[in-house]
């Protein structure tokens, strides 16, 4: 019997705007029009798309929009209640705004901070950044970041001093972790690295190769399961992205080793395995992950849901994955690539108050070859099937 989807499907996509029809004919047919206003009732202001329709398996197409260009590394996006984003730039220790406004090469980029204490190496940098869910009472924004001894996650207004709250997560140039992500819950999620120590992620008195849950405070959340502790899951390699489903499911990509790379259901206490396995290892004390891809393939770091699907932005394998989950949080049939070697190595996923999807480029880390407008941030809008909307 084939799985039913936890949502009901949803019909044919219009792509964000009218201008891109034409590119399309050849590729998906041609039946979009204007975008739907946003939840607060207009449309969103954005540039002509510059890629036409990318194929990829079950049916899925997608369209990608350039956002804005010459970013350094970008690798956190969160976003703001007017519909702009905050993001980081690695390597420099610095927040951008992009957008809401834009103009005739994209949406406004202004920087909006710099963290003085990032000190970035590798790895390390100013990576995951998260609004608060009160933004628009509070101004708060938490970021976390590497500095000189650990890494550690701060709380800020923006223009004023971060205070750390979580000190002494294990640092290293590789297996760095640094994801940052309020969960249903309102608590704050914070992924960590192993940071090259492989002992470290089933220590539990250890911070490195975690999932953390904490207060806005810093403190270890009520509910976790070992008291006075922030471990949420252990035996983790290297997750940067996270992001949970409709249903409130928390999932994490993995970096593996050499030979697997992961999707994982997170679970309240759940061992992930690292490092006595790497992928599925069929052993009751570990939880397997739901789908895994060889590394050349993979190597991915950002995870984003929209409605069904997850879709997670891959750096050594220069795509999107995308994947439909099933009403038990598994997946339903095989994972689609989409975007294949088109912009180079992605990084950053994050879905927009317009269910659309932010993704930004990695080219500049050291590890790519950047393009004359490198870095870059598309906006991702599913056409074809029947996942997303615009």
């Amino acid at each position: 019997m084939r799985a039913r989807p936890p949502y009901p499907r949803i019909p044919r996509l219009r792509v964000a705007l009218a201008a891109s029809c034409a590119a399309l004919l050849f590729t998906a047919g041609c039946s979009f029009g204007e975008p739907e206003p946003d939840p607060a009732g207009e449309p969103p202001n954005l540039p002509t798309p510059s890629a036409s329709a990318n194929p990829g398996g079950a049916g899925q197409q997608a369209v990608a929009t350039v956002l804005a260009k010459g970013l350094r590394v970008p690798w956190g996006i969160a976003f703001l209640p007017d519909g702009g984003a905050l993001v980081t730039e690695r390597d420099n220790g610095r927040i951008v705004q992009v957008g809401p406004e834009s103009g005739p090469d994209g949406l406004r980029v202004r920087p909006v901070q710099t963290i003085p204490d990032v000190a970035a190496a590798g790895e390390g940098g100013l990576l995951g950044i998260a609004v608060s869910p009160d933004y628009a009472r509070d101004r708060t924004v938490f970021v976390y970041y590497t500095a000189e001894q650990d890494n550690r996650v701060a709380r800020l207004q923006l223009g004023g001093q971060p205070t750390p709250i979580l000190t002494g997560i294990p640092k290293a140039s590789v297996h760095n972790g640094g994801g940052l992500g309020f969960g249903p819950d309102g608590q704050l999620y914070v992924s960590t690295g192993d940071a090259g120590q492989r002992p470290l992620s089933q220590d539990v008195k250890s911070l490195g190769g975690k999932i953390l849950r904490i207060t806005r405070d810093g403190k270890p959340a009520a509910g976790n399961p070992y008291p006075g502790s922030p471990v949420w899951s252990l035996g983790h390699r290297n997750v940067q992205g996270f992001t949970w489903d409709a249903a409130k499911r928390m999932y994490a990509v993995e970096f593996g080793q050499n030979t697997w790379d992961e999707i994982n259901q997170i679970t309240k206490g759940g061992n992930y395995g690292w490092p006595d396995v790497e992928g599925r290892a069929d052993d009751r004390r570990f939880t397997d992950p739901i789908t895994q891809w060889g590394t050349a393939d993979a190597s991915c770091s950002g995870l984003a849901s929209t409605d069904r699907l997850l879709v997670t932005g891959c750096l050594r394998g220069k795509r999107l994955w995308v994947m439909e989950l099933t009403d038990t949080g598994t997946l339903l049939g095989q994972p689609s690539e989409l975007l294949t070697n088109r912009y180079g190595r992605l990084r950053a996923v994050a879905a927009a108050p317009d269910g659309s999807l932010w993704v930004s480029t990695s080219n500049h880390d050291g590890r790519g070859n950047p393009a004359g407008d490198d870095d870059r941030l598309l906006r991702v809008v599913f056409a074809g099937g029947d996942g997303g909307r615009s």
